[in-house]
């Protein structure tokens, strides 16, 4: 029997997780971007969530242990291949100071996981998962991580446009989230409902004209 589901993955930190600003709670999934991404795509799709509060691309958090967004993706590509689209959205927690990281080799860390991404191992029918990138929201006004994002938004809007760099290099798909997405006012880092909510919409939208164009049946009820 055919196997009709689709599956997708998104890899993310906290604003995949669906971190609420200031309290820290956790949005229910329907509120989230991958659950509106869910309904969106509708029951021929799956939508896995892989969000980790604080994951970076590459960087290793001396205080938060585990946070290194490499060394958990390739376990996560096994454990739920054979996969169709891979959505990466990191970034934002390597513009903390602590890792004195330019947008240059932020986005370095962006395309190196893209080319663990990019393996027939983790696709279907020898090809490897379709690979949509989105960059992070704008750092806005920091309420509660002044000192912790210290100079991150001068660095935001240059690191939307180097990863974007990254994606076409690597030859997948990209897209810009920032005229979309704005961060909360509560804190300027993460998303609140109706940010998820248009972020779901817009990632719905790209998911299904991409996999519409793979040799599969089409996805668009």
């Amino acid at each position: 029997m055919t196997d009709r589901t689709h599956t997708i993955l998104c890899y993310g930190d906290s604003n995949t997780w669906g971190f609420v600003p200031q309290t820290g709670e956790r949005y229910p999934f329907d509120v989230r971007w991958t659950g509106v991404l869910q309904a969106g795509l509708g029951s021929r799709y799956r939508v896995i969530e892989e969000g980790l509060n604080a994951r970076t691309t590459v960087w290793e958090d001396p205080i938060m242990p585990g946070r290194n967004g490499k060394e958990y993706l390739l376990p996560c590509l096994e454990t739920h291949r054979p996969l169709d689209a891979v959505v990466l959205f990191l970034g934002i927690n390597d513009l903390k100071k602590r890792y004195s990281a330019s947008p240059v080799d932020i986005a370095r860390g962006v395309g190196f996981l893209i080319g663990m991404i990019d393996n027939k191992a983790y696709g279907r029918r020898g090809q490897p998962p379709k690979i949509l990138v989105l960059p992070p929201p704008l750092v806005g006004k920091l309420t509660d991580y002044e000192e912790m994002f210290e100079g991150a938004a001068e660095k935001s809007p240059r690191l939307s446009v180097r990863i974007c760099e990254a994606a076409v290099t690597a030859g997948c798909e990209f897209l810009d989230i920032t005229p979309l997405v704005a961060t909360s006012e509560r804190d300027g880092i993460h998303l609140e409902p109706e940010a998820h909510a248009a972020l779901g919409r817009a990632v719905a939208q790209r998911i299904a004209a991409m996999l519409a164009c793979a040799d599969v049946p089409s996805l668009v009820e």
